[in-house]
């Protein structure tokens, strides 16, 4: 069906221009309002005003513009079921509607704009143009993004001024999909009062480095699961090196301490109390440890404050403290001290992370498997001991950054690689880390949070004194690199599932 009539009502102009002088060649009467009637005259093409078209001017401040009978009436009708009504009420056919919408997200999401400027930046007319094109498409076609404007061009000259049912149909899809994202982000704005990313919790005292902004969002959490009790505002970084940290210190039964940074555990302990556990913590790499965000699994009493009062590290987080211990801290303004006394507040079912314009999102990774299903690749059966150190390297290699390799021994990480692009470097690492800070390599165990592809990151271990390493497996040299650590004297534990953190 050729296009005769154009309804033009957009807020992003890009090509427009472009576009509305091919239909002005192909013999189309465009009609529009407002801003797109005067930028198409200026750009010297004809245009017949929508108010003298409707003979409606438009009212309330421009909230009723395209909301009339005959817009509509030209845009749905269906000639054979409709030709009565067409005839008697002066309804002439629309074919296209060139539209796309008010930049509410951008409003929303502009801490300058006020809630009535927000509200303002709602479109009404705009959205239920696209869905009655897009409703119609078995003769009406809707272009809402800019970016199909060639192709809608490509079509018309392709079928001679029609662009065909498939696309009609293709552009009426598209057309719904933006609507729904569009009302998406008001109900979200609406529900939660901080637009598409749910309240904003907190300002951040910046983010990834000192002059990008941050904010913190609610998303799953109606406010702040942590309590401040004293300190200078979160960064973005503290906020990611704090999640780091109580993800951690979650999976594992303590009394236990993490240390974190760069997001990345650098020390991990456990012991009868709190202060022997962050004494064995701090104690896995005191330089990495500077700077560091610490989690605690059990009250902080006084004798950890003494053991930190030297140091520095920007946040520490636990779920209670002796009211000793806050005095102590009280000293460092600037140290955050914060408390989690509801673990379950830190739960969430699902984890989330921007790609460019687009979010991925996934199940969080709950689940190991029970050591007890655990198939011994190589070596003889572990002791009771070793096994409850192979655990807990198991539960924390989880939540080193891959390709991730740990050491560990007695209750302590002795050092982790992490990052790398290949795991014999990420094995290079952890032995040299735990040589520069003077730990005993010899008899401890490793592990790793996905298969060996080839026995060389094994012998490197080996080499170095490593007795015991735990493994997901699935290579398909499974065999050579079990058959090698039998060779190197290395007992290997195969759990059957990866814990890859990319």
């Amino acid at each position: 069906m050729k296009i005769r009539r154009a309804l033009l009502s957009v807020t992003d102009k890009s090509n427009l221009s472009t576009l509305a002088k091919f239909l002005v060649d192909e013999g189309v009467e465009l009609i529009a309002s407002g801003g797109t009637r005067r930028y198409l005259e200026e750009a010297g093409l004809p245009v017949i005003e929508l108010a003298a078209w409707t003979g409606s001017p438009e009212a309330l401040g421009g909230r009723v513009k395209t909301l009339h009978p005959k817009v509509f009436g030209g845009i749905l009708a269906d000639p054979e079921l409709h030709g009565d009504d067409l005839s008697k009420m002066d309804f002439p056919l629309i074919d296209l509607v060139v539209c796309n919408l008010y930049r509410f997200q951008e409003a929303a999401s502009d801490t300058s704009c006020s809630f009535e400027e927000i509200i303002e930046a709602i479109d009404i007319g705009g959205p239920s143009l696209i869905r009655a094109s897009a409703k119609n498409h078995r003769r009406v076609s809707v272009l809402c993004r800019t970016e199909d404007y060639d192709d809608f061009i490509r079509a018309c000259q392709a079928g001679s001024g029609d662009p065909g049912a498939a696309k009609r149909r293709e552009w009426a899809s598209t057309a719904f999909a933006h609507t729904r994202d569009y009302d998406l982000a008001i109900a979200d704005w609406l529900g939660q009062g901080g637009g598409e990313f749910g309240e904003e919790l907190q300002s951040l005292r910046y983010g990834e480095n000192p002059h990008q902004k941050g904010w913190l969002h609610a998303w799953r959490a109606k406010e702040l699961p942590f309590h401040p009790h004293q300190g200078k505002e979160l960064s973005y970084n503290n906020i990611l090196d704090l999640g780091g940290a109580l993800d951690v210190i979650m999976e594992l039964q303590g009394p236990a301490a993490a240390v974190i940074k760069h997001s990345n555990p650098c020390g991990v302990g456990f012991g009868k109390n709190s202060s022997e556990a962050l004494e064995r913590a701090w104690s896995s790499d005191p330089v990495s440890a500077f700077g560091s965000v610490i989690a605690l699994s059990h009250k902080v009493d006084e004798k950890s404050a003494e053991f930190l009062a030297d140091k520095f590290f920007e946040v520490l987080i636990a779920p209670e403290y002796d009211q000793a211990a806050l005095t102590r801290f009280s000293k460092k303004k600037n140290l955050r001290v914060l408390s989690l006394p509801d673990p379950k507040a830190w739960h969430a079912e699902e984890r989330l992370r921007s790609v460019g314009p687009m979010l991925l999102r996934q199940e969080e990774d709950r689940h190991f498997t029970p050591s007890s299903d655990w198939q011994l690749g190589a070596g003889p059966k572990p002791s009771p001991e070793i096994m409850k150190e192979l655990e807990r390297a198991w539960r924390v290699v989880k939540h080193v950054k891959s390709n991730a390799i740990l050491l560990w021994s007695g209750d302590k990480l002795l050092a982790a690689g992490a990052g790398q692009m290949s795991r014999v470097d990420s094995c290079k690492i952890a032995v040299s880390k735990a040589r520069e800070h003077g730990h005993e390599i010899q008899g401890s165990l490793a592990a790793s949070d996905a298969f060996f592809p080839f026995a060389d990151g094994l012998e490197i271990l080996a080499e170095a004194g490593v007795k015991w390493v735990v493994q997901p497996g699935g290579s398909i040299r499974d065999g050579e690199v079990l058959a090698r650590a039998e060779e190197l004297g290395i007992g290997v534990l195969i759990t059957g599932r990866r814990h890859f953190r990319h």
